[in-house]
């Protein structure tokens, strides 16, 4: 981890808080608080960091903020369709330049990561209080599994199934398992240009699961994990590859 603080940002829609009576009593001061205080307490002071909201001036991700950010965590639901184009389009190329992006539950059909994973991020699901998560750690030794056991227990959870539709993951991490005898694909990771993503699916609005201390610990893993340092990992910025003459390589400076 590199001497100077990781800078996370946590993004919240935080439109269910604002609507809902449910929510509101689980997440009174929206699940983006709740998220960025596990981050805190796990990662202490080697993270600085802060939160961001649909409702704020370009929901929160002004050039300065993504700018000085160094892993954007993400959670939305309601109003992905809300969420302009033109914040996508900088998160976007903020990733492929080396930004780490940990999506978690239903932002698994937001405009970030479907663009991302260039298909329809579609499952199927079901919401029963009775529903009971299984998340079971496949890679045992992963900087995103450090201190956690063998199974996650859930006590209730909204259910996520197969077939979800992304890309091959780079690695799966965790597989779930449901009251109802459906598994899911709950923790992945993919590499996109220079930044590394991680989606997470526990977390549902009205159950408070990132109130679960395992939740935390892999959340602020991952966000350890997604972390690039470009004082010793220069990040090549994909916008300004430039054209090469003949011979480029053999200046001075390009060895």
């Amino acid at each position: 981890m590199s001497i100077q603080p990781i800078r996370v940002t946590v993004w919240g829609e935080n439109a269910h808080e604002k609507t809902s009576e449910t929510v509101r009593a689980v997440y009174p001061d929206g699940m983006h608080t709740v998220i960025a205080a596990g981050i805190r307490e796990y990662l202490g002071d080697g993270a600085v960091v802060r939160t961001a909201t649909l409702e704020q001036d370009e929901h929160g991700l002004t050039d300065e903020v993504l700018g000085s950010t160094d892993v954007l965590t993400w959670w939305g639901h309601m109003a992905h369709g809300k969420v302009e184009d033109a914040v996508v389009d900088k998160v976007y190329q903020r990733v492929l330049n080396g930004m780490g992006l940990i999506v978690l539950h239903s932002g698994h059909f937001s405009k970030i990561f479907r663009k991302l994973m260039g298909t329809s991020c579609a499952l199927r699901w079901r919401e029963d209080p009775n529903e009971r998560e299984l998340v079971w750690n496949v890679r045992p030794g992963h900087p995103i599994t450090k201190g956690i056991g063998p199974v996650i227990v859930v006590p209730h959870q909204e259910m996520y199934g197969e077939y979800f539709d992304i890309p091959q993951p780079d690695e799966q991490i965790f597989i779930s398992s449901f009251t109802g005898g459906e598994v899911f694909r709950s923790g992945c990771c993919f590499t996109r240009g220079q930044g590394r993503i991680f989606y997470f699916s526990p977390g549902h609005e009205t159950f408070p699961v990132y109130y679960q201390t395992e939740i935390k610990q892999v959340i602020a893993n991952a966000v350890g994990w997604a972390y690039r340092d470009p004082a010793s990992s220069p990040v090549f910025e994909i916008t300004k590859a430039p054209n090469a003459p003949t011979g480029w390589f053999e200046k001075s400076g390009n060895d």
